[in-house]
């Protein structure tokens, strides 16, 4: 959850200054630093707190290290599922104090080395909303309407409690799309996780489902084909020297997207422009959360350490899908065009007008100009001398 500051300001190592709001977050390992002048503080294992080395988060911090000068007494730890609260978009170098200490703030934000700028990360905090309903590991944010067309992009994990198996919902009936819904468990068996697929699949209106079928996804999307007889299965062509396609189906195509550097760079290229141009709505906590950590990986992009991107593939999947021709032709819209369209009513409107200057050789009142000396009268297409016409207009002579 995030509630938006307009009131208040916070302490920081220059003085007050303004924040944009407080983000409320869950973390399953909560860190508690005692101090040698008897304060304390909580946080989540990736706070970073100002230390004689620099900044450092929570989780690599040791007693031999001192935060903004404390020596460290004790360091605990417990797990579970707490809520922690940081604040967001301080102005002033994005540190504040907490309980006496330094803090900085950017793991919120974002960076220059995150897929999303940090200003529409920012943004999108903004936008940020509680579900209208929760059913178990599902969180909805707009029920299902009839007649729209949904997406179901589905990320699979071994259900070993380290990544998520998690699916996002897009309503795609029109521009902008639209972030519905979302699943998320990591505890979930692969064998059970179908059933989850099938069932939300079914509620919103059959949706397309695209399944990541990398290691044990090929097995979820067997059940779902096989075992439940699902026919709303998004079929991909296996990957050629053009890459791998979406197709109508036949014998040749994969039950499912195969995750590779190629789709992986379309999907995030792709994602990048959907979300700062507006072209896709979230308001789901925990996906903008990943997005503040899903940052530059060599040539790409992950997550950080510690930290899940399992929701953001789920949309980095789903973004690869907007870019083939035969979901444009027969589920959405063009992206690229759509785009291109703005992009030249933005430039149309930026064009200056066109200059009229009056060299005062025209009376707009009576359609009359002057030519070489000549008083003429524009009719229409023709034009006569004003000697010519028997109507008095003040001037019955050639100058």
């Amino acid at each position: 959850m995030y509630r938006q500051n307009t009131r208040y300001k916070i302490k920081t190592p220059t003085g007050y200054s303004s924040f944009s709001g407080v983000l409320k977050k869950q973390t399953d390992r909560l860190y508690t630093f005692s101090f040698d002048d008897g304060t304390i503080i909580k946080c989540s294992g990736g706070h970073a707190f100002l230390t004689e080395k620099g900044f450092l988060k929570a989780e690599v911090i040791t007693k031999e290290n001192t935060i903004t000068g404390k020596s460290i007494i004790n360091i605990t730890y417990e797990d579970g599922i707490f809520d922690v609260y940081d604040p967001v978009g301080v102005s002033e170098h994005s540190t504040y104090y907490s309980n006496g200490v330094i803090s900085h703030n950017t793991e919120f934000i974002g960076s220059s080395s995150t897929l999303i700028t940090g200003s529409k990360i920012t943004q999108l905090m903004s936008l940020m909303e509680e579900p209208i309903k929760r059913e178990g590991d599902m969180d909805i944010y707009h029920k299902p309407q009839e007649g729209h067309t949904y997406v179901l992009s589905a990320d699979v994990a071994e259900g070993q409690e380290l990544d998520y198996s998690c699916f996002s919902i897009i309503d795609v009936t029109s521009l902008p799309y639209v972030h519905v819904a979302k699943y998320r468990n990591n505890k979930i068996s692969p064998l059970l996780y179908p059933t989850e697929i099938y069932r939300w699949a079914k509620e919103y209106n059959d949706a397309f489902v695209l399944v990541e079928i990398n290691s044990i996804g090929l097995q979820v999307a067997d059940i779902l084909y096989n075992d439940f007889n699902y026919e709303n299965m998004i079929r991909i062509k296996p990957a050629s020297k053009t890459g791998q396609k979406m197709s109508a189906g036949n014998k040749k195509t994969n039950l499912g997207l195969k995750q590779t550097v190629q789709t992986k760079k379309i999907g995030c290229a792709n994602l990048k422009i959907l979300l700062e141009s507006d072209k896709i709505i979230t308001h789901d906590i925990e996906t903008i959360s990943e997005l503040t950590s899903f940052v530059i990986s060599k040539s790409s992009y992950a997550a950080e350490a510690g930290k899940n991107d399992d929701l953001v593939m789920t949309l980095v999947n789903f973004a690869w899908l907007t870019s083939q021709s035969y979901f444009r032709d027969n589920v959405g819209q063009d992206i690229r065009q759509v785009l291109q369209k703005e992009q030249m009513n933005i430039l149309d409107s930026e064009l200056m007008p066109m200059i009229q200057i009056d060299d005062g050789l025209r009376n707009l009142d009576n359609d009359q100009y002057m030519d070489d000396r000549e008083l003429w009268l524009e009719d229409l297409s023709r034009k006569y001398p004003l000697d010519d016409l028997n109507y008095d207009w003040g001037y019955n002579r050639r100058f």
